[in-house]
């Protein structure tokens, strides 16, 4: 008995330490540059979103342009992904621990992509909680492709689900499903990765784990290291 304990913990030890371990790299693109656009990775130090500015975004076209370009006036926007109901409820979360466990333990939860606008972009504040890339433009356009394939788009049209209390923010229908082996970092991670980043999936339970990646690959930038 104890040596099938001891064999069973030994395998335990060796999943752990593969998901630490593991690690995806995107494309081989070009970072920062003159043209390098700005993104900021934002966490509450439990959950994480991307911050950038609306412009680029409404240059390149397509179903997310439009939806950006529909919100309510300010310079950027911050993006986001998490459970229909958990992500979009506003109330005290004490309360909602119950629907936290479902959207944890539940398989195949609906999802939804958040579009808030922003007044402006403003540089890191608290670099605890920010971290600023400068991504070039070519990987700039392969991170939006990445949000913009997470969105449900039922006859080429996006669907809206529902919009904040304030009604600036607005969550539009996502084809990915949320459980607690692809929760809201792990989406973020993804899109960093489509733009060229190297990030390490099985940390990503952990906000703190996407920040990581994000400071990593910003010693790569080029430009604007003192915004």
């Amino acid at each position: 008995m104890g040596g099938a304990f001891r064999f069973l913990m030994a395998g335990l030890v060796g999943v752990i330490l593969g998901l630490v371990s593991w690690s995806e790299s995107g494309p081989d693109l070009p970072h920062g540059g003159p043209d390098g656009v700005a993104v900021r990775v934002d966490s509450n130090g439990f959950h994480t979103d991307l911050v950038m500015a609306r412009a680029p975004l409404i240059a390149r076209g397509g179903p997310l342009a439009d939806l950006v370009a529909d919100l309510a006036p300010g310079e950027a926007v911050r993006i986001g992904w998490g459970d229909a109901r958990f992500y979009v409820d506003q109330s005290p979360v004490t309360s909602r621990l119950p629907d936290g466990v479902r959207a944890l333990l539940a398989p195949d939860n609906p999802s939804v992509v958040m579009l808030s606008p922003l007044t402006r972009l403003t540089a890191v504040r608290n670099p605890d909680r920010q971290v600023q890339l400068h991504l070039s433009p070519e990987a700039f356009e392969r991170l939006a492709v990445r949000i913009e394939e997470s969105l449900d788009l039922p006859g080429g049209a996006p669907r809206l689900s529902t919009t904040g209390p304030e009604g600036r923010t607005r969550f539009y229908a996502s084809t990915e499903t949320f459980w607690i082996g692809r929760m809201c970092n792990r989406w973020t991670a993804e899109v960093l990765e489509a733009g060229g980043l190297t990030v390490h999936p099985g940390r990503t339970v952990v906000a703190g784990a996407v920040l990581a990646d994000a400071r990593a690959a910003a010693t790569l930038d080029t430009v604007g290291a003192d915004d």
